[in-house]
């Protein structure tokens, strides 16, 4: 989908960690005005990642829902049909959590997953907010999984990036709106 096809109803926030993105995609879904489900994505191997995760949970108001899909957020749309705004967090979890899972197919199912997750928000026809984070801005990882990592959300932003109507991206809190900073390319 080029952008001039944009899905007027998805919104991709990139940023690094901690650079406040899902501070601010709460606040457009907050802004939203309509019925919201927060689909988390986040899975709790520790003590310490389930204290983050209550803790997230408790920040959010109280009239969202939240549907737990580490692996299938097109599934979780699909079952909260009637929410007026889906509010992914992260896509950045979501690719490590397919590649994890099923490191030989990784890309396969990497794949798969957003084609669902786009069919998804066609179908229910609600406003989609993607947090993700940039990965490709540091180091070169040291190990080829995490090269595989890096690429595999790479490829996850890029194309949502085209899709989507407005993309945004976070530096120490700040919002860059990068739809209307974006030259046009060259053909």
């Amino acid at each position: 989908m080029s952008d001039t096809q944009s899905r007027s109803n998805i919104t991709l926030v990139l940023g690094g960690a901690r650079s406040g993105k899902s501070a601010f995609a709460e606040r457009l879904a907050g802004a939203h005005g309509g019925r919201v489900t927060y689909l988390a994505t986040a899975q709790a191997f520790d003590d310490e990642m389930t204290a983050r995760i209550a803790k997230h949970r408790a920040e959010r108001p109280t009239a969202w829902r939240t549907a737990e899909c580490p692996l299938d957020p097109a599934a979780a749309m699909r079952a909260h049909a009637d929410t007026d705004c889906f509010l992914l967090d992260c896509l950045t979890l979501l690719v490590s959590n397919l590649l994890l899972a099923d490191e030989n197919d990784a890309e396969v199912h990497v794949q798969s997953a957003l084609d669902a997750l786009l069919a998804a928000t066609a179908e229910t026809g609600a406003d989609l907010i993607l947090v993700s984070n940039e990965v490709g801005l540091g180091l070169v990882p040291e190990y080829p999984l995490g090269r595989r990592y890096r690429d595999l959300l790479g490829n996850v932003n890029r194309r949502l990036a085209a899709d989507a109507a407005h993309v945004y991206y976070l530096v120490a809190g700040l919002p860059l709106d990068v739809k209307a900073l974006a030259c046009s390319p060259i053909s």
